[in-house]
């Protein structure tokens, strides 16, 4: 047998809600059906006509229609189940940037490879996802950003060029928490002829997703950030919206996303987006209070600095998340230091936290290299207390203080 976990000979305090989240029961019991052997009629391929394939195909397109309902999209066949959010991003800005020139050159209005806008600040999904862009032959912009990682109007359409075919903006950034303005980013890019994506990952459950009255074009979710399972994600793209499928092979997801869906993810998955838009303000509730005491308690300390500046009760940044930079540190000591006393953190986003590179999301914020190497990022679940806060910065002091 495996060896049991360290986590389990312990009491731990999990602060890393950013990076994954516990799976719940919603999901589990939604998912239960498809994993369990044995069972007739939950086990089949949901593009088969026999009928434990239609029975899959049902079940399926329940999770799409509740996933729509969730997300507030206008119909069912502008959901597209994925593999997770990596997938979503790269198949919304590689499929549509695509799309949109080959439609751009049809009409006799690009004579270049096509321009794409993106912020710094955006996910290593998206950023990287413009080495492939370059590669076919589309040009890259920034979108500029202030301090606090915040876009403006202006700032996008400087970045916006005659040739520009997308831009894309995150929601809410997934380190520092930033909230952006995207119905009015939105609007802005369609003034100049701009499609426009953001990845929503972390703004679900956490601020209001409305797909229709944001007016994006395309938006990219995954399960396992609202206590999903993992693997599984969901793009949005609005009907209408020039797409070539990133995904070849059968023509499944109405040939938007070929290979065999996962039935059992897409079920939980839709379990976990409904839970997570239903208990929202709740979850503000129950965080932000905690976030803003982090901030105040951690920032009193003569080490810390706050990455960004967040006013207690603020909604320009997620309720969930705090980041601050430790003068003289290097994270990914405090971390192993913080989980051996029981708590689990990161040092930015959990993609790249095998990097001793600073996280480029500070770097994009003007921060020092030397600060940005001691970012701590902790980021709140629906457990959140200010005990549990006070256990925390204990520890912190402890580990600090033990540097120095």
């Amino acid at each position: 047998m495996p060896a049991a976990s360290s986590a389990h000979a312990r009491h731990i305090i999990y602060l890393d809600n950013a990076a994954t989240t516990p799976l719940c029961e919603e999901a589990a019991q939604a998912m239960r059906p498809y994993m369990t052997p044995g069972i007739e009629g939950t086990f089949g391929n949901a593009n088969s006509l026999h009928a434990i394939g239609r029975d899959a195909f049902s079940a399926l397109e329940e999770a799409r229609a509740s996933v729509t309902r969730a997300l507030r999209a206008q119909r069912p066949d502008e959901i597209a189940f994925t593999s997770g959010a990596t997938e979503s991003d790269n198949a919304a800005l590689i499929g549509i940037a695509v799309a949109a020139r080959e439609k751009a050159r049809l009409k006799g209005g690009l004579s270049t490879g096509g321009r794409i806008a993106i912020t710094r600040i955006e996910h290593d999904a998206v950023l990287n996802a413009t080495r492939l862009l370059k590669d076919l032959g589309f040009a890259i912009d920034f979108i500029d950003n202030d301090r606090n990682g915040r876009i403006t109007l202006d700032t996008l359409a400087a970045a916006l060029h005659d040739d520009t075919l997308l831009a894309s903006v995150m929601t809410a950034n997934n380190e520092v928490g930033t909230v952006q303005p995207v119905k009015e980013l939105a609007a802005c890019a369609h003034e100049h002829g701009v499609l426009f994506h953001t990845d929503a990952v972390q703004a679900l459950g956490k601020i209001e997703v409305d797909l229709s009255g944001s007016g994006v074009d395309a938006a990219s979710f995954s399960a396992h950030k609202v206590r999903g399972p993992k693997g599984v994600g969901v793009l949005y793209l609005k009907a209408g919206t020039p797409f070539r499928p990133y995904m070849a092979g059968g023509g499944q997801e109405r040939g938007l996303r070929s290979g065999t869906q996962n039935v059992a993810g897409a079920a939980g998955c839709a379990a976990a987006i409904a839970r997570a838009v239903e208990r929202r303000e709740a979850y503000a509730n129950v965080t932000k209070p905690v976030r803003d005491y982090l901030y105040t308690r951690l920032c009193e300390l003569p080490k810390v600095a706050p990455s960004v500046s967040v006013e207690p009760g603020s909604d320009d940044f997620l309720p969930n998340i705090v980041n601050v930079c430790v003068k003289g540190c290097e994270s990914q000591t405090l971390i192993m230091q913080l989980d051996m006393r029981g708590f689990c953190i990161s040092g930015g986003s959990a993609c790249s936290s095998n990097s001793l590179d600073p996280s480029h999301v500070l770097s994009a914020l003007s921060i020092p290299r030397n600060l940005a190497q001691g970012s701590l990022r902790i980021s709140l679940g629906e457990d959140a207390s200010i005990q549990q806060a006070d256990l925390f910065i204990e520890a912190f002091k402890e580990v600090v203080d033990a540097w120095s």
